[in-house]
């Protein structure tokens, strides 16, 4: 705290120099009190000039201390705020085929693999049913798929909410699920008050967004198997109504919607086809649950407990710009 030392130096400045010019006038150069104050003036002076040379020299990391490298952190939430091995995506998974079994009369030979594949070309599993031309209720997907899912699974986490509630500066969440479901999911882990907003399905898309595709006007659904075998066949890939990660536009709008600004922020998922997104689009990203650093990946975390091991700097720019309060005594009394 050098700056704020020689500040308080300079704001003090009259405290030194009144009684030395006092003492000037009114007493002899030889006397005990007149030079009491010379040798504080000396001291004063030379501290003034030390600090004066130390900031010049130390400029740009002044500059850094008063504007952190990061001044936000998007998390996703499903399998980045806790472990893969939960069990939570397998039970996710398994309500999703069970509703394109029961809800949209799929073939059952055929559902885990379009499931998965849908999953993996569009974001999410639902996002591709409704670019392929299966119109459906979202609220009836939602408690379907995660009004039955067993959130007993998930554990309090007071190790990671201490490290949340200590990180200075915004945090916010960033999922392609329902608000409903993230809310219960932060409850079981302890972690409901640690964000300031959370961005989701809800939040992404609105009533004009659910519409089904244009293209396809009630038609019969894209055979998106035939696609997937015959991917050189000329089909054209349809695009969904839905926002979601790991498309553009759901960066896009949680940028605007949250005011967030890319350069400045830090984003942690588990999805490598999200970080890419993110990456390509200016964000710092961190891959969670791998070691491995692989493209559009600036980081990797094996769990997100290790992130005050990863990022330092995310502290300490905080602790350097506390402001410490402290005051310099020096002995004023005057010995007539």
């Amino acid at each position: 705290h050098r700056d704020q030392t020689l500040s308080l130096f300079r704001s003090n400045a009259i405290r030194f120099f009144y009684p030395f010019f006092f003492c000037f006038l009114f007493k002899p150069p030889s006397s005990p009190s007149f030079l009491h104050y010379l040798s504080v003036l000396c001291i004063f002076l030379a501290s003034v000039t030390s600090l004066n040379k130390v900031q010049m020299e130390n400029g740009h990391n002044f500059q850094e201390v008063s504007n952190p490298k990061y001044d936000c952190l998007l998390f996703d939430i499903d399998d980045t705020l806790y472990p893969l091995n939960s069990g939570m995506s397998a039970h996710t998974a398994r309500n999703i085929e069970e509703y394109m079994l029961q809800k949209l009369g799929m073939e059952a030979e055929k559902v885990p693999e379009l499931c998965n594949s849908l999953y993996k070309t569009y974001g999410t599993t639902m996002a591709g049913l409704r670019a392929i031309g299966y119109d459906f209720d979202y609220d009836d997907f939602h408690s379907s798929v995660h009004g039955r899912l067993p959130y007993s699974l998930l554990k309090p986490d007071p190790v990671l909410k201490g490290i949340l509630q200590s990180l200075p500066c915004r945090k916010l969440g960033f999922t392609n699920a329902d608000t409903g479901h993230a809310i219960r999911v932060l409850k079981r882990l302890g972690l409901e008050d640690c964000f300031e907003r959370i961005i989701s399905f809800d939040t992404l898309n609105s009533s004009d967004d659910i519409r089904p595709p244009d293209d396809k006007n009630g038609e019969e659904i894209f055979d998106f198997c035939e696609y997937t075998r015959r991917p050189d066949s000329g089909m054209v890939l349809p695009k969904t109504p839905v926002i979601c990660k790991p498309f553009d536009n759901a960066f896009e709008k949680a940028f605007k919607l949250a005011d967030i600004d890319p350069q400045r922020t830090l984003f942690f998922d588990d999805s490598i086809r999200n970080l890419m997104t993110a990456k390509r689009l200016g964000l710092h990203t961190v891959a969670v649950g791998t070691s491995v650093r692989s493209t559009g990946v600036d980081h990797a975390l094996e769990s997100i407990h290790n992130i005050r091991e990863a990022f330092p700097e995310l502290w300490e720019a905080d602790e350097k710009n506390e402001i410490v309060n402290y005051k310099v005594a020096i002995e004023t009394t005057v010995k007539a």
